[in-house]
């Protein structure tokens, strides 16, 4: 029976067959094994909201950001592979695609060794101009760094799944993520809990969410390793390929540069924003509280990070689909893709919609545990109101994202980079502040929480707009690796 689930989940070649047939049998164990992914930080918010309250919930919360503009030096790499990695394996070079991968370790151990010092030696100094309310401030710390000490086998997890992913294997890696996510589950409420509300708890609190995270993770890169090493009838791993090839560098640099550049540029706007998110101050037993939204975010943000999961597979999907029959020489089959995952996509986005509209509350109650009652009430009823602001910009992403996806499977990253600079940047960021200038009131001196989460709504809608009408211009189809056929480059 196993034997029978891992061919029909094993690698995909999306060149041939109905792509339907195709896109199903990688989108399946790809949705289930992102959501195990994310599950990592889940249960880390899960376990410390409800064995460290509020206040450990926000750190994390707080840290999040941050960790995330470091990832950009292992997102680029990773990007830039994933790409090449699909478009050779569509081709059928495995000259190419051997050197590739051996290029790619070599440049994710220089990446994410950076990012840990870099890290390390920055994440105090950014906690300080982002504002992080001084009774989260020591847990935030404590949580980034051991964070960062983790990065190397973060960033390694990431670039082998993405690898793996490119061969149209997603079956191995949620194998993998199954086994880590339980052994991550366990890790946090023995690490996190205190010998008093567990027997066998050994009471390191947000510290100890951060150890199991990448005692898990690290893991999970050591048997993807070993994987690779033994898929040799596709792709050969040794000295001689790992060797810095010039050219292989050059391109995995410029597919993966604009995607790097336009995480951080993410990240950077979801810290300036963190730092409005910090300074908002919440009505409470006739005080103002700070804690309070930041615990509200915290707690948002990990049910969009679920919610937007779907989307972010899709886009996934929709670039490995988009590389290998690029690769192959294949673009009515690229169309054909596009279409059938934008409605996989678009049905995916209707049912969380519907989810969160009607179990936002069953889902913000998950994180919160507070040792009011009353604080714990007033913290969900925010969390319910700004989900279902949120929740509207899903199908929207959902769109933007398949159709990006496509894009950078095809080799073209930079539109999307523009697209990011404008959307986050140029607007983004005015209008959130100009909202919460707007929105300031008596009941909330400092700005309404919503104006948070309108204007992010408001930037997904003009990303979209962007995408589609680049995407319509077929720009897109002139930025592949592999060199194409005179034929075949007519045809576009």
């Amino acid at each position: 029976m196993l034997q029978k689930i891992k061919s029909l989940f094993g690698a995909q070649d999306m060149t041939v067959g109905k792509p339907v047939r195709s896109i199903l049998l990688f989108t399946v164990p790809l949705l289930v094994g992102n959501i195990l992914q994310l599950m990592y930080n889940t249960v880390d918010s899960i376990v410390v909201g409800q064995y460290s309250g509020p206040n450990g919930l926000a750190a994390i919360g707080v840290s999040m950001p941050i960790q995330l503009m470091f990832a950009v030096f292992f997102m680029t790499v990773g990007t830039g592979v994933s790409v090449m990695v699909s478009q050779y394996f569509g081709a059928k070079d495995k000259d190419n695609l051997s050197k590739t991968v051996g290029n790619s370790l070599l440049l994710i151990l220089i990446a994410t060794l950076a990012a840990t010092f870099l890290g390390l030696g920055l994440s105090d100094w950014i906690l300080r101009i982002t504002k992080c309310p001084p009774e989260v401030f020591e847990n935030a710390k404590s949580y980034l760094s051991i964070i960062f000490l983790g990065f190397v086998g973060m960033g390694f997890y990431n670039i082998l799944s993405g690898i793996l992913r490119g061969f149209g294997d997603a079956m191995f890696p949620l194998v993998v993520l199954a086994g880590t996510t339980v052994l991550n589950i366990f890790l946090d409420i023995w690490m996190v809990a205190t010998p008093e509300q567990l027997s066998f708890g050994l009471g390191w609190g947000v510290a100890g969410a951060a150890w199991a995270t990448i005692i898990a993770q690290t893991l999970s890169a050591v048997v993807c390793l070993l994987r690779l090493l033994r898929m040799k009838h596709i792709v050969e791993v040794t000295r001689a390929t790992m060797r810095l090839d010039r050219q292989i560098v050059k391109t995995i640099v410029r597919i993966g540069i604009p995607s790097g550049l336009q995480q951080m540029i993410m990240s950077l706007s979801f810290m300036f924003v963190q730092s409005l998110i910090n300074s908002i101050q919440i009505p409470f037993n006739g005080a103002f509280d700070g804690a309070i939204f930041v615990a509200v975010n915290t707690a948002v943000t990990r049910v969009d990070g679920f919610a937007m999961m779907p989307a972010q597979t899709f886009n996934q999907v929709s670039s490995t689909f988009t590389g290998q029959n690029i690769g192959a020489e294949r673009l009515d089959r690229v169309s054909r893709g596009l279409k059938i995952t934008l409605i996989m996509a678009l049905a995916v986005a209707a049912v969380v919609f519907t989810v969160i509209q009607i179990w936002g509350g069953g889902l913000m109650r998950m994180f919160i545990n507070d040792t009011d009652p009353a604080r714990s009430a007033r913290i969900i009823e925010i969390g319910i109101q700004m989900m279902r602001i949120m929740c509207w910009g899903y199908p929207i992403m959902a769109v933007a994202m398949t159709i990006g996806g496509a894009m950078r499977g095809a080799g073209d990253t930079i539109a999307q980079l523009w697209i990011m600079i404008v959307t986050n940047i140029a607007i983004r960021i005015p209008l959130t502040v100009l909202l919460v200038h707007l929105s300031k009131s008596e009941e909330y001196p400092s700005g309404a929480p919503s104006a948070i989460y309108l204007s992010m709504v408001i930037a997904f809608g003009l990303n979209v707009t962007a995408t589609c009408l680049y995407f319509a211009t077929g720009r897109w189809k002139t930025k592949s690796v592999v060199k194409r056929s005179p034929h075949t480059a007519e045809n576009a």
